[in-house]
């Protein structure tokens, strides 16, 4: 029978709380019916694997997780259940905003023109898939027009990198693992995102500008939730690798898509309606989780 591989990491390093969490979690397993070995540890005091057999994947993260948070309510643990083989993946897509970087950058610039509310309002609800992306996106857009194209030079001076982000992209690609964004965000921003990382393709929109000024408008196609899983399938296949090789990580709506179909899908500090849809989810933790799903160890990862 195939193994299956439970990945426990704590928000922070806990010898006592991550002792007690992996033998919980291993208690989670066996009430499943699954057969559970010991914890071998990623990094010490702080992630762990355990090996089982018994039932499949789906489903196992979560009621582990509801069975942890029963037995170690304050505990803040990000669990990930996937298939042992294949588990290192040769691709990771990422979502830009919330995901790779922390900004919402229409919400950075709305700010500096005074209508931030407004715009987040607008975000929160597409995020949350209560909105259409499309809707969403264009009529936040329609109220920047005749913006200057200065003000998103200083909307991009906010941008925040998301802790991991750096070794996660940094230790993937050290490792043979093409690393791509793929963001319903603008190309004007990834950019400057592209000065700080290194991708190996970027899928993203493009903002009209006329005359140095925003019409409030984006060049077709927009890239879309569906698009986004195109994307995903396109840059495996021009790669020759088979879905369960990628992983995929977003925290919006858009990016559920995506998530699915990917070998490994990531739900990142993720919005109510991506929570309900995705199993393995990083809750508390930073992007550095992705690696330890993917079995790298802590000495492993690449610290630029």
């Amino acid at each position: 029978m195939p193994e299956i591989i439970l990945t426990l990491v704590a928000e922070t390093a806990d010898a006592a709380l991550t002792a007690k969490a992996a033998a919980a979690s291993g208690d989670a397993l066996r009430a499943l019916g699954a057969r559970a070995g010991e914890p071998d540890w990623l990094a010490p005091n702080q992630a762990c694997d355990l090996f089982f057999e018994g039932p499949e994947p789906d489903g196992v993260a979560t009621a582990v997780r509801h069975s942890l948070a029963e037995r170690l309510p304050h505990a803040r643990l990000d669990v990930f259940v996937q298939r042992a083989e294949g588990r290192r993946k040769r691709l990771i897509v990422a979502d830009l905003e919330s995901t790779i970087i922390q900004n919402e950058m229409l919400d950075e610039l709305a700010e500096l023109i005074g209508v931030k509310a407004k715009v987040a309002d607008i975000t929160r609800r597409a995020m949350n898939g209560e909105i259409d992306f499309v809707e969403a996106l264009k009529s936040r857009l329609a109220l920047f027009a005749g913006l200057p194209e200065a003000e998103l030079a200083r909307a991009a001076a906010k941008i925040r990198l998301t802790p991991g982000a750096r070794m996660l992209v940094a230790t993937a690609r050290a490792h043979g693992a093409a690393v791509a964004l793929v963001t319903g965000g603008f190309a004007y921003f990834v950019r400057h995102v592209e000065a700080m990382l290194t991708f190996d393709a970027v899928v993203a929109n493009d903002l009209v500008i006329e005359a140095g000024k925003l019409t409030g408008e984006v060049r077709e196609p927009i890239v879309t939730k569906e698009g986004k899983e195109t994307a995903l399938r396109r840059l495996a296949a021009d790669r020759d690798l088979p879905l369960s090789l990628t992983l995929a990580v977003g925290d919006g709506a858009n990016d559920v898509p995506m998530l699915k179909v990917a070998g490994l899908g990531v739900a990142f500090h993720a919005k109510p309606a991506v929570v309900e849809a995705v199993d393995n989810r990083i809750d508390f933790g930073d992007l550095t989780g992705l690696l330890y799903a993917q079995g790298f160890r802590a000495e492993e990862f690449v610290r630029e």
